[in-house]
């Protein structure tokens, strides 16, 4: 029996691992951390026969000659670049990508693919939400939704009490990080979607140009490509893409020269000429998203959906969670959970999507990144900043340098959200707002584990 090891015990991994042990593999997954989540994962894939390795860096070296792997899986968060892996590269030992595992098995239904720094996760809900709306079985998968393994496993094996989404598969749509694309180096969607640029992932990705590369491997692979032509580093690339639809706000002669595809004029989404949705039956506040959806319009045209099953699904669309997700309104302030905002460029998107003056909750675990805009914002829009978690002294060093001093330091969000109601109260701010330009790990697993206790916050707000 062929020997695989699965890196990283995520949701990703536990697919993965799935998929090789039903594919007939010998299946070992190994993670480096081992707390009570894990150990629960641990004790469900032991009783269905898959080797866990908790609290192990995985290093092949390690492993007797007949313990070594013919295959590694490597979950997203995982570095590429991690030893072991060199280590298993360089002993010609096959290295891949959960997703790269996942088409392997699935290539024969058409994929959407869609990255981006930012807006990928509105788009890939609302592209799956339309392709739904029209009938289709077409799941949202990788960065959202199900692990894109999840779509390979055979009914039952996804979990013991979770059925598989891969009954008669019309399409997949995948939101594929530049992580999943470093080791994904045969996935070629039908439809490839480029939404953002921006320097994100630079400490893994090394410089921007590097970061560019990746993310560029997928549009190379697609069969169809659409990018945002209102992100002035793409729109500077646009020689590059010669086949390309392009996305535009501005109408069907944006500032950028380029000859939009699907452009918004008069208050209509048009795709080549024809009226397809009006803009104000997105619910979703700001020009971002209007851009959001003007791609999934764009992958909608080009997949030959019908124009009614489109503007049916975007007036039902109700949004992402954690994405300017309205949470509540307690005596008359609106809380607003942006946790996906995790870097400045996503948080400036977030600060100026709604309406000012707020009180703006940041901080978490900083990232790299240009910090000039958002500040800005911040100060032509924040009433008052609370900040929070290992960001929140330098975040308030930067405040002090660019002159705004309407910031406190209270550590958690456990303390964030009631001196945000109480602050709301006094200064009479309608919107309180929790986009943190930062990540999520210094306190909290990820992202939404963040944002749901943000949402239990309010709620304990509402109950008294």
């Amino acid at each position: 029996m062929p020997i695989a090891f699965v890196i990283g015990l995520g949701k990703s991994g536990v697919a993965a691992a799935r998929l090789l042990q039903q594919q007939g593999w010998q299946v070992t997954v190994s993670d480096r951390q081992s707390d009570d989540r894990l150990r629960a994962q641990e004790q469900a894939l032991t009783q269905a026969g898959i080797t866990v390795k908790l609290g192990d860096p995985f290093n092949p070296a390690d492993l007797p000659v007949t313990e070594r792997p013919e295959l590694i899986v490597v979950s997203p968060g995982v570095p590429w670049d991690h030893p072991g892996l060199v280590t298993a590269r360089e002993w010609g030992i096959e290295t891949i990508g959960e997703m790269e595992l996942a088409w392997r098995h699935l290539q024969t239904c058409p994929w959407v693919g869609i990255t981006g720094t930012n807006g990928k996760t509105t788009t890939t809900a609302l592209t799956a939400a339309i392709f739904q709306a029209a009938g289709l079985n077409a799941p949202a998968c990788g960065n959202i939704g199900l692990a894109a393994c999840e779509l390979a496993l055979s009914p039952g094996k996804v979990a013991p009490d979770k059925p598989a989404a891969n009954a008669s598969l019309d399409w997949i749509i995948a939101e594929v990080s530049s992580y999943q694309i470093e080791a994904a180096s045969s996935l070629a969607p039908h439809i490839g979607v480029w939404t953002t640029f921006t320097p994100d992932h630079l400490s893994r990705h090394g410089t921007l140009a590097n970061y560019y590369r990746i993310k560029a491997q997928l549009l190379q692979r697609a069969h169809h490509q659409i990018f945002n032509g209102d992100d002035p580093y793409l729109a500077q690339q646009a020689s590059q893409w010669p086949n390309a639809w392009w996305t535009s706000t501005q109408g069907p002669n944006p500032s950028s020269g380029l000859e939009p595809q699907v452009y918004i004029d008069q208050g209509w989404v048009l795709a080549q000429g024809t009226p397809i949705v009006p803009v104000n039956a997105l619910r979703m506040p700001g020009a971002h998203n209007q851009q959001n959806l003007l791609m999934a319009v764009a992958v909608a045209v080009l997949a030959g959906l019908d124009k009614a099953a489109i503007a049916d699904a975007v007036a039902q669309f109700p949004g992402v969670p954690h994405r300017l997700e309205w949470i509540c309104t307690w005596q008359g302030i609106d809380f607003i959970n942006d946790s996906k905002a995790t870097n400045y460029d996503a948080a400036l998107v977030g600060l100026t999507a709604v309406p000012a003056p707020v009180i703006l909750i940041a901080g978490g675990e900083p990232k790299e990144g240009d910090d000039t805009g958002w500040l800005a914002a911040i100060r032509a829009r924040a009433a008052q900043v609370l900040l929070i978690g290992e960001a929140a002294v330098p975040f308030a060093q930067r405040l002090d340098q660019v002159g705004y001093r309407e910031y406190e330091i209270v550590e958690t969000l456990t303390q964030a959200v009631p001196r945000a109601a109480e602050l709301a109260q006094t200064l009479k701010v309608s919107k309180v707002l929790l986009s943190p330009a930062c990540a999520s790990f210094d306190q909290y697993q990820n992202f939404e584990q963040r944002g749901d206790h943000f949402r239990q916050l309010c709620q304990a707000l509402l109950a008294g």
